[in-house]
């Protein structure tokens, strides 16, 4: 008996130093959500760095409202701002549970190997984090704070993935995928643009920006995004509005799907060759519609959305940007050479594109 409770004092004692040494009780720590990098507002090539905190439900349970803080700091690079940032509050800044991080798309025109090499090296920042480009400023889209959401999750968070409204006009991108693709030859990263309306109140996901090293960014229309996005990712609720002397109708396509191949010839990229099916149903109409027409109707969508489809794959290849991937595929397909990828850049350019596009209406609506 006495040796049993000999054993269960030291066993104590030792959990005692355990606990001491390395456990952090939760009282003492505040978890950031949300990260923000701005150019700084003082002095060129620095930084502005703002953190979002929620603040535990348990102090704010009687609050309507999400309750959250914010500190923000400015520094020669992002290490020592946040490393300043941490003396700004009286709790341990716990980086793990950090959902979204947003970049000022002035940031994206630079170099921005800087900030990344940062966000990598943190090992207590998650890589399935989303990413965006915040306009006007990272700092005001983080501030951003809708009614009705809850503090525990990041309002913005909600956008992206399967969390929220899925949706062609929404492209998500984790960290991981942005630094993939960004470091990647033969493939560019795309980031959702982040805004908010005139009062502050509400959120706007529907533009993105293709970020390529070495040249500025390029901008995405809501329309061109719905249609890079809907294609790269198979994401459906691809609305068309079809106009003929005869016919003006909404098109509901609920499921994309998109397949291509690079063709080569003499060992050398020749065409790009691209199916693209679509599936859907009539969503709106001026006038009455019959079942025994859907064919018809599926031959006129086929080819409209062909018609923008060209003109969306005609302005990447005079931008000479790629985030579709057609170049990684290339390189999927070869062995390895040294000058292979210039081979690729230098033909990309004036590749034809064989497009083939397939609609099935399965429905006219419930007009019929």
């Amino acid at each position: 008996m006495k040796v049993n409770i000999k054993l269960l004092v030291t066993i104590l004692v030792i959990a005692s130093f355990l606990t001491g040494c390395g456990f952090k009780d939760i009282d003492n720590r505040i978890f950031v959500t949300g990260i923000g990098i701005d150019p700084s507002e003082k002095e060129e090539g620095k930084y502005k760095v703002t953190l979002k905190l929620a603040i535990p439900v348990s102090t704010i349970q009687q609050e309507k409202e999400p309750s959250y803080q914010y500190l923000v700091h400015e520094g020669d690079n992002i290490e020592e701002a946040v490393r300043i940032l941490e003396t700004h509050t009286d709790k341990t800044l716990e980086f793990g549970h950090t959902k979204i991080i947003l970049v000022n798309e002035k940031l994206l025109e630079g170099d921005i190997k800087e900030f990344m090499d940062y966000l990598f090296r943190r090992g207590d920042i998650q890589t399935i984090a989303w990413v965006g480009a915040a306009k006007p400023t990272a700092e005001e889209i983080l501030r951003t704070e809708p009614k009705g959401e809850s503090a525990v999750i990041s309002p913005l968070s909600k956008f992206f993935g399967n969390v929220g409204t899925e949706s062609p006009y929404i492209v998500s991108t984790y960290l991981y995928e942005f630094r993939r693709s960004f470091y990647s030859e033969g493939i560019d990263a795309v980031l959702p643009i982040v805004e908010s309306n005139e009062s502050g109140s509400q959120l706007i996901v529907n533009k993105s920006i293709i970020v390529k090293e070495k040249r500025d960014p390029f901008h995405l229309s809501s329309s061109l995004t719905r249609d890079y996005n809907a294609l790269a990712n198979n994401i459906g609720g691809y609305s068309v509005k079809l106009e003929t002397d005869e016919l003006n109708v909404v098109l509901n396509l609920i499921n994309v799907n998109m397949k291509y191949k690079v063709n080569k010839k003499n060992d050398q990229p020749a065409s790009i060759k691209i199916n693209v099916k679509m599936d859907g149903v009539v969503s709106q109409s001026d006038k009455r519609l019959h079942v025994e027409n859907l064919d018809e109707y599926s031959k006129l969508a086929s080819k409209e959305i062909k018609s923008e489809l060209e003109k969306l794959f005609t302005m990447l290849q005079e931008e000479e940007l790629d985030p579709f991937g057609f170049g990684l595929k290339y390189r999927t397909m070869q062995l390895y050479e040294k000058d292979m990828f210039d081979k690729w850049e230098q033909a990309y350019p004036n590749l034809p594109f064989d497009l083939t596009v397939d609609v099935s209406l399965k429905s006219t609506g419930t007009i019929q």
